[in-house]
């Protein structure tokens, strides 16, 4: 960045100078070319008056007194009468001049070209005398590129000094300019006061830092819940183990510490299960292809499966709707469906209702899943989507589950760009829906 800024303030003064020399050169010739004229116009007046006064012989007699001036007469028909700088039985006729044919006709004509005779860039001024014949002075004028050479050292030494001197302010200017960016408190990018132009940027990096944060102790609570998680049920079946390996059950009691166990330990499966779950959603590590599914075929097997819960706690489970095909990934679509009805018979009550509808809509497929049960007060409402987060942290355990589930429902819909919604009161059970 420091070489960028100063390589353009370089490029700047350069273009700059070189625009400079250009206008400059055109300046001073226009201001030669001007004081040129005049002197050669006062002059041609004071020798046409001489010779009006005088008579031709006064031509004569001002032969190489300024060498710097040529004077020319030319008849009316373009015949060189006299010449100061040739012999004018030599020159051609003049009659085609510019200067020449405005003087015939309006007295006076004047014409900057390259002479043919001296071979060089002369200014012509010519003025028509009393005998109907013209006077023309002519003088050496400097052409713009000489005019430009001329200056060439000058400028040339003038540009050596401003490169230099620019080199150095561009240095200095760069190191100021930099120095606030490269002080950037990173940690708190809102509170450095530098530039407005990056105030975008520094926002940006604020809002990145609060969700590297956010993610990091989102990370943070989920390891210590993890530990405490599987904790749990480790230390209650090390615990079984240990009395029965020391002794202290009595036969009868074995087969109820083994159950104990078995359910210890498949909670404990299924937790691991879940994290292994949530991690791949988390990595998006799914290397599943999506494909055509029946969401109605596939929430019928789904209740078909939770048959035995249901009838456990005594809860009936109705599908109403109609065959609506999503193309998603099956087993993402089928465990996040699988949750949300698994949830609806755990926290129902007892001889309570689950339905569940699946169908098209007009914003695309969706399955609603409507509960009888114990319902969520609304301040739940968004958090019982968080890992391990329970409404209930006193009953949770007697009626199972990681508290994984809903996490991840909500990360297979992100997955499949869905959006679930909860409607739900204390004591009138709970209404989820997946939009997709």
């Amino acid at each position: 960045m420091r070489l960028k800024i100063q390589k353009s303030m370089m490029v700047i003064l350069a273009v700059t100078l070189v625009l400079f020399y250009v206008i400059l050169s055109v300046i001073l010739y226009n201001q030669n070319l001007s004081i040129l004229r005049a002197e050669v116009r006062q002059e041609a007046k004071y020798i046409c008056t001489a010779v009006n006064i005088s008579g031709t012989e006064y031509l004569e007699q001002m032969d190489n007194i300024d060498e710097s001036t040529r004077v020319t007469r030319i008849d009316a028909d373009g015949s060189v009468l006299y010449d100061s700088r040739r012999d004018a039985d030599t020159l051609d006729n003049h009659s085609g001049r510019e200067e020449v044919k405005e003087a015939l006709k309006n007295g006076e004509g004047e014409d900057v070209r390259r002479s043919v005779t001296v071979e060089k860039d002369l200014y012509y001024y010519a003025m028509l005398l009393d005998d109907g014949s013209v006077l023309r002075v002519s003088r050496e004028v400097d052409s713009l590129a000489s005019t430009a050479l001329a200056m060439l050292p000058v400028i040339g030494g003038f540009a050596v000094l401003m490169i230099i001197f620019a080199m150095l302010l561009a240095k200095w200017q760069t190191a100021r300019l930099i120095k606030p960016i490269n002080e950037l408190d990173l940690e708190n990018p809102l509170d450095n006061d530098v530039y407005t132009e990056l105030s975008p940027l520094l926002t940006a990096m604020d809002r990145q830092n609060k969700e590297k944060e956010a993610v990091s102790n989102m990370r943070k609570e989920f390891s210590a819940n993890v530990s405490h998680e599987l904790k749990t049920p480790l230390t209650s079946i090390s615990g079984y183990a240990e009395i029965m390996k020391n002794g202290m059950v009595r036969p009868a009691d074995i087969p109820v510490f083994s159950e104990r166990i078995y359910k210890e330990a498949r909670r404990l499966i299924t937790l691991v299960e879940d994290i292994i779950k949530l991690s791949k959603l988390d990595e998006e590590s799914v290397e599943l292809e999506k494909q055509e599914v029946d969401l109605y075929d596939l929430t019928r097997e789904i209740i078909s499966r939770l048959a035995p819960q249901a009838s456990q706690k005594n809860v009936r489970m109705e599908l109403t709707g109609e065959p609506v095909k999503y193309t998603g990934i099956r087993q993402i679509l089928d465990e996040m469906v699988y949750n949300v009805c698994e949830n609806a018979i755990k926290y129902n009550n007892d001889g309570g209702r689950v339905t569940v509808w699946v169908g098209n809509t007009l914003e695309g497929p969706k399955i609603s899943v409507a509960d009888t049960g114990i319902g969520i007060p609304a301040e739940h409402h968004e958090r019982i989507f968080e890992r391990f987060y329970r409404v209930d942290k006193s009953h949770s355990k007697e009626r199972g589950g990681t508290g994984l589930g809903l996490s991840i429902v909500k990360h297979g819909a992100l997955l499949h760009g869905a959006k679930v919604s909860v409607e739900s009161e204390p004591g009138k059970g709970t209404k989820i829906e997946m939009q997709f």
